[in-house]
Order: structure tokens, then C-alpha cells, then sequence
């Protein structure tokens, strides 16, 4: 077995690597005038169980399309090369938010992407609380495996609310399911009857709309819980919302941490009890600047290491931590 972590996430490659008790495999990346460049290990990987990480999200250094290229660009030279076997671990998987046509003559990115992973290779898709699921695991014909983060949230919210009554909130109707199967974790997890609520959100042309609000929130502990946080925009109206109605303290908890410079600004209001994130996409650390103590981060790389392990020996039943 195998396991590369292309250069943007190397850091989570490394912390995956120590969780599997195994060595990250060496590669090159370089890169050439005009804005082309080369990705290919340094070791042979003929006959070998390759593993490759890097989540798909933008940042300052790379586009998304730029880490997928690479991305894609790496699995292909690993085939190419004899690779038995070539696994993408893409903890953030770009584009799969687009995954139906809402207006006419849509694109569907979500099965684009999957088109252009079985283009060159790829043996098997893993990523983690993957924006629709359903989507995801009809978009693609080679293996795919989806990883939850439900046990690793209500493991920290156990640990940070004993003794309060609690609430697991989804912040748009498209994350119910979401919020459920962490409610149920949860129940499982304190023996104690968890509250549910969500609001309703539509979004046309930029502009967010929608009054409907549901749950009992009142003087308990309210935890928002969505599958990411780019612009902030989503968490904090919903915080906004649990705050005016009487909760006692509101905590938002999301995988994917994508931060915009503005999104950061607005989740340390006054209202925010704590923001509870992920490593599975950009380092939260430049955050913690702004909100303290109030940030709380917690490491997929157990749950990965974890997957790659039972993947490797062949075990394909596996969902999560």
C-alpha cells in the first residue's frame, strides 16, 4: 500500500499517514512557465494499492479546478505506471454542490466530475459528509464510499454540554438529514432526548429568502450543524434566528471550513456561544485569530486513516467513525 498527499494537503496527509501507522509515499510536483505543471510519485507504484489524498477545496495558492487538474493529472501517471489499484481520498469533493439542474440548461458538476475520475482511472472515490448523498452515490459508476463526521460532532458536543438540553439544528431544508443522523448519534451517545429544528432557506439570483421556522429552541443549548461554511452567510442567519427566539447558547458545527475573509468576521458576533470545525478541507487555524477560545478543532485523519485501512484489506463496509 501506498498513501500520496498532494502539496496542498500535505498537512492532513501527514496527521492521516501517523494515524495509519504507514510513511506518506515521496512525489514531485513542479511547476512550468504558462501556468502548466507536472505531479508524479517518486517511488514505483506497479503492482501497488495507491492511495491519494487532496480535498478539492480553493484557496489563496490553488483553484479548485487547479487541484482537481493535478489531482487527476496524479491518478492517471499512477495507472500509466502499473498502480493495481488507485483510490482518491478527496475529503472535500469540488463542484458536488451542483449536482441537479434548477434552472434551465444547468450544468450537473457533480456527475462531470465523477465522469472525468473514471476517465483516467480511479478505482474508488472516498470523500467525507459530501454535500448530497444521494447524488453522489448515483453520480458515479466506479466504487464510492461517503465518510460521516456525526460520531466525531457528537462525541465533542457530549463532551461540551453535559447537563444541558440540547438542540441539533439544520440551517436549510437541504440539510435535515444531516442534522438528524446527528441527533440520533447524539441521543445515542447521552442517553438524553435531543431537540430538532430547521428553518427554511431559498436562494435565487444571489439573494436568500424564507420565514419558516421550526423547533422549540427556547432557553437550550442550540447547535447548528451544516456540511460546510464558505461565505458564513447560511450559519449566521440561522444563528441570528435561534438567538432571537430565546436560545440560551448557539454553536455552529460544519465539516468543511472554507472560510471567507468576511465569513470569519461575521461567525465572531456576540451571538456565537462556539464554532466547532473540521481539518478536511483548509487549515481553520487563521481563524482562530478572530474567534479565540470560541474555535474548536477536531481531525478527520483518524477517520480516513481508519477507511484506508479497511479498504485496503478489502473490508468495503465501512462508513465512518
Amino acid at each position: 500500500m501506498l498513501l500520496f498527499a498532494l502539496n496542498t494537503s500535505a498537512k492532513l496527509g501527514h496527521a492521516v499517514a501517523d494515524a495509519a501507522g504507514i510513511q506518506l509515499a515521496p512525489h514531485e510536483e513542479r511547476e512550468f512557465a504558462g501556468g502548466e505543471h507536472k505531479t508524479r510519485p517518486l517511488q514505483s507504484v506497479r503492482g501497488m494499492d495507491v492511495y491519494v489524498l487532496q480535498s478539492l477545496n480553493g484557496d489563496a495558492n490553488q483553484t479548485a479546478n487547479d487541484k482537481l487538474c493535478r489531482l487527476l493529472f496524479f491518478i492517471a501517471a499512477c495507472r500509466e505506471n502499473g498502480a493495481a489499484r488507485v483510490t482518491a481520498i478527496v475529503p472535500y469533493l469540488a463542484y458536488s454542490r451542483k449536482d441537479r439542474q434548477t434552472k434551465a440548461r444547468d450544468p450537473v458538476t457533480t456527475r462531470y466530475v465523477a465522469m472525468l475520475f473514471e476517465a483516467v482511472g480511479t478505482d474508488c472515490v472516498v470523500t467525507i459528509d459530501v454535500h448530497n448523498l444521494q447524488a453522489f452515490q448515483n453520480a458515479f459508476r466506479c466504487s464510492s464510499l461517503n465518510l460521516e463526521t456525526a460520531s466525531l460532532f457528537s462525541a465533542e458536543i457530549s463532551k461540551n454540554s453535559e447537563k444541558k438540553q440540547l438542540v441539533v439544528f439544520s440551517p436549510d431544508a437541504g440539510g435535515i438529514k444531516r442534522a438528524q443522523l446527528l441527533r440520533e448519534k447524539l441521543s445515542v451517545m447521552t442517553g438524553a432526548d435531543i431537540g430538532f429544528g430547521f428553518m427554511e432557506k431559498r436562494r435565487s439570483s444571489g439573494v436568500v429568502s424564507g420565514d419558516l421556522f421550526a423547533g422549540d429552541i427556547e432557553g437550550r443549548s442550540v447547535w447548528i450543524v451544516d456540511d460546510m461554511i464558505v461565505g458564513g452567510g447560511t450559519m449566521l442567519r440561522a444563528a441570528l434566528a435561534c438567538h432571537d427566539r430565546g436560545a440560551k447558547e448557539v454553536h455552529l458545527a460544519a465539516t468543511h471550513a472554507m472560510f471567507e475573509e468576511d465569513a470569519v468576521r461575521s461567525l465572531g458576533c456576540a451571538e456565537i456561544t462556539s464554532v466547532t470545525l473540521t481539518d478536511s478541507a483548509a487549515d481553520p487555524m487563521p481563524a482562530a485569530e478572530m474567534l479565540g477560545e470560541r474555535l474548536r478543532i477536531l481531525s478527520v485523519a483518524p477517520t480516513i486513516a481508519k477507511a484506508i485501512l479497511h479498504l485496503h484489506s478489502g473490508v468495503h463496509t465501512f462508513r465512518g467513525a
